[in-house]
């Protein structure tokens, strides 16, 4: 006699078919993001349904959402169902910000990368260019290019703390 009934797959099948790692289910289910029954023997069976839960949070891991945001957004779905496509449609919409933000990050990174993500770092010929007397760092810790600050408004801070330049007659400017 079978252990499993139809509506429910054994852990192996169950990862097969949703493509993703048996210890990828327990991991989820121990975050809250996914729920297991047991068989009369103890064994881990899943809904045939849950399969769309794994694909909903497969998908918002790989926008880049974090297990708290997929978690609450599983959370506001009612009596914890599996989402649909109007569900998907209205959340995806929520993250559209995050998304954008994201987006306009990397593009930062893609117009910065080839001269200087800003390490604060002077053993690089180069980054002398940008970074003179590590004034980068005066600002935080970190890539602080990365984090928003410029190159220019680190420039100009260093040009105020300049001493002023002398005048050919041995006086300030």
């Amino acid at each position: 006699m079978s252990d499993t009934s139809p509506a429910l797959l054994p852990i192996g099948d169950f990862a097969r078919r949703a493509g993703v790692a048996a210890s990828a289910l327990r991991f989820y289910e121990e975050q809250g993001l996914l729920l297991s029954r047991r068989s009369a023997s103890g064994r881990r069976q899943y809904a045939r349904s849950d399969l769309r839960r794994v694909a909903f949070i497969r998908a918002a891991q790989q926008v880049g959402l974090s297990l708290d945001q997929i978690r609450t957004a599983l959370a506001s779905l009612p009596d914890a169902r599996t989402p649909t496509a109007r569900d998907w449609e209205r959340l995806s919409r929520a993250w559209q910000p995050l998304l954008a933000a994201r987006i306009a990050a990397l593009q930062q990174l893609q117009d910065t990368l080839a001269s200087c993500i800003g390490c604060g770092c002077l053993s690089l010929t180069k980054c002398k260019l940008y970074n003179p007397q590590d004034a980068a760092g005066r600002r935080g810790a970190g890539a602080r290019y990365w984090t928003g600050d410029r190159a220019s408004q680190v420039l100009a801070e260093l040009e105020l703390e300049a001493p002023p330049a002398k005048s050919p007659h041995g006086k300030g400017s």
